[in-house]
């Protein structure tokens, strides 16, 4: 059986929770499993020893709705990258999986050892994928080569390719039984809680809006929104008995929300390639869309609370089948494809 390093990308939660399902998958066809976990430390805890933490190259979300590129800035280290990317024993391992993590994508260009992406982000740079009419010719530039891999295995809304699968939804999500309380749960991490709670309370004074805030450390209710800092548990119990999800055009909450069969519209993050993508592919799907919390946009979401309708999907549990896959093709390499 292999020895597998799978190294994280700690930005946001979505890779997180992702690898609760994966890692005990993983150990359970390998001798052995080593964990990285590189950029900010998250709200998402694993539940795993973590054998490197690395500083790596993360993102800092803003609170208008677009990233933060000076605090971005100032927190990148480019002297502890090439540190921790020369120290790093990637050739100790027969497979390195890299879930758009960039210090083991580099340590294995380096030295010419094979990476193997299983990522939304391989999915997104595939061709078949959907793309935003006026393409981002340097966000794209940025994603692809961010965390380079010499094999892609991709997931995405859609199965756009052969290579590419639909979600990994987790367990704890895949056990819930939905249900409808009435309230809509909003997750919109690149807007602050004054923000959110002044559109919202524009937009109407009736909705129940459950917030949760990257930006706040308690709760809080301001009328009839409730705003709460993010937490896994107290997020997916909102998300399973909500009306409606409203949140940014990331993978795993737009998902999720989509298998619970939650009538859902998504508001991209400002400047950032991924999500304008999956925005294209969500509004392809028949989700709305909004690019930003102005005027505009809120006639569009008084419309989706009053008449939004849920798409359907079928996402099956397919993880096994995707890791079974993967492990067979990066090991017996006369077969192995290169898709993107």
């Amino acid at each position: 059986m292999p020895r597998i390093l799978y190294a994280i990308q700690g930005t946001g939660n979505g890779h997180l929770s992702r690898a609760h399902d994966i890692v005990p998958l993983l150990q359970e066809r390998a001798s052995r499993v080593d964990l990285l976990v590189s950029g900010p430390p998250a709200d998402v805890q694993l539940p795993f020893k973590v054998r490197y933490r690395c500083h790596g190259m993360g993102f800092i979300f803003g609170k208008k709705g677009g990233i933060n590129f000076v605090k971005t800035f100032w927190q990148l280290n480019s002297a502890a990258f090439l540190r921790e990317m020369r120290l790093l024993p990637v050739e100790d391992y027969d497979i390195v999986i890299s879930d758009f993590e960039p210090v083991s994508a580099w340590a294995c260009r380096l030295r010419e050892v094979p990476c193997v992406a299983l990522s939304h982000q391989s999915a997104v740079l595939s061709a078949a994928a959907p793309r935003p009419k006026n393409d981002d010719v340097v966000g794209r530039a940025v994603l692809r080569h961010y965390a380079p891999t010499t094999q892609q295995f991709g997931f995405h809304f859609e199965r756009y390719e052969p290579h590419i699968y639909t979600p990994v939804i987790r367990q704890q999500v895949r056990q819930l039984t939905p249900q409808n309380d009435g309230h809509y749960t909003v997750y919109l991490p690149a807007f602050d809680e004054e923000t959110l709670v002044k559109r919202l309370r524009y937009l109407s004074r009736d909705v129940r809006w459950e917030v949760f805030s990257k930006h706040s450390q308690q709760e809080a209710e301001y009328g009839n929104v409730r705003v709460r800092p993010v937490s896994g548990a107290a997020f997916t119990n909102s998300l399973a008995r909500s009306a409606g999800v409203l949140c940014g055009a990331g993978f795993e909450t737009p998902a999720e929300a989509l298998y619970l069969g939650k009538k859902l519209l998504v508001v991209p993050m400002r400047n950032q390639y991924e999500q304008s993508c999956n925005a294209a592919a969500l509004a392809g799907m028949g989700v709305p869309v909004v690019k930003n919390l102005k005027d505009k946009s809120l006639d569009v979401i008084d419309q989706w609370l009053q008449n939004g309708l849920v798409v359907p999907v079928t996402y099956p549990d397919e993880t096994g089948m995707v890791l079974d896959r993967l492990l067979a093709e990066v090991r017996t390499p006369q077969t192995v494809t290169h898709l993107f």
